[in-house]
């Protein structure tokens, strides 16, 4: 049974339980969409003049293949556009658990920067075959996050808080999901996540950012990404850390080895109705660089 207050089980239009995304993607295509796009945040839909109960499937793409335990949800401001304004992958684990592969909302009026491709414009994919620095830099003093692409719409509360419902309507009690970025990590922090994999990095990252620490040493303005005093902000950290600061060799072979390796396999978890109340960064500052 559901968890969260107010909050009732899933049903089909013909009274049948749905617990598993195996069962709305074996819906009618109508009604299978209709319950998917209840995930996309109505302020995205009212922004973009699209009507609640339907659009083209040109800007609204639902993909859920009967049989298949998983749905991706694109929309677009237009429909000739090739990138997305809200872009959503899950997927359902073995363990009858969720898996937020991945949540992107852009602001379709915002500046882009070509982060996501390498200098000739092919695909970097997460720039792991190679990186534009050039536009890293514009997008960094833009006030962007490692690969972000354009301006966010800040419409994640709303949609978490739905995407949350919605699991708990499955009778699903865990959400999962694999932070790219040292800043996705902290978000989700805020939204009541803890760790399966990566809290004791995260704790020994804070403490070598800190006056003295290994990591703070680094910011030595070798690199735009490395300048002194990005040690104080999410952003500044997680462009360091993006720039491969904990790759490196360390001088003092007292520091623990967990941090002699690249930002990877960090895994963590939201039990529904439950905040974990982890902030592994506590005393940082808000803004960002200019």
């Amino acid at each position: 049974m559901p968890r969260l207050p107010d909050n009732q089980p899933l049903r089909s239009v013909n009274g049948e339980p749905l617990s598993a995304l195996t069962h709305i993607n074996a819906l009618d295509t109508s009604e299978k969409e209709a319950i998917y796009r209840a995930l996309i945040p109505q302020r995205l839909l009212r922004l973009l003049a699209m009507p609640p109960e339907g659009d083209s499937p040109e800007r609204i793409k639902i993909i859920a293949p009967e049989g298949m335990s998983l749905a991706r949800i694109e929309v677009r401001a237009k429909p000739a556009d090739s990138r997305t304004v809200f872009f959503l992958d899950v997927a359902e684990t073995h363990y009858h658990q969720m898996e937020l592969s991945f949540c992107i909302i852009n602001d379709p009026f915002a500046q882009r920067f070509a982060v996501d491709v390498d200098e000739l414009g092919n695909d970097n994919a997460f720039t792991t075959l190679g990186r534009n620095i050039p536009e890293e830099v514009r997008a960094m003093h833009a006030g962007l996050f490692p690969n972000q692409t354009s301006r966010g719409l800040k419409m994640f509360p709303e949609f978490f808080a739905q995407f949350e419902r919605f699991v708990d309507s499955l009778d699903m009690d865990i959400i999962l999901a694999e932070p790219l970025t040292y800043d996705n990590a902290v978000r989700y922090e805020k939204y009541g996540f803890d760790y399966l994999n990566g809290r004791r990095m995260m704790l020994e990252i804070n403490r070598e950012f800190r006056p003295g620490g290994m990591l703070f040493n680094k910011l030595d303005g070798s690199s735009p990404f490395r300048m002194p005093g990005m040690e104080r902000t999410v952003h500044g950290r997680s462009w360091a850390i993006h720039d491969g600061i904990l790759d490196e060799p360390w001088d003092d072979l007292s520091v623990d080895k967990i941090l002699d390796e690249p930002w990877e396999d960090i895994r963590i978890y939201k039990t529904i109705g439950v905040h974990a109340g982890l902030n592994t960064f506590p005393d940082r500052a808000y803004k960002t660089m200019s």
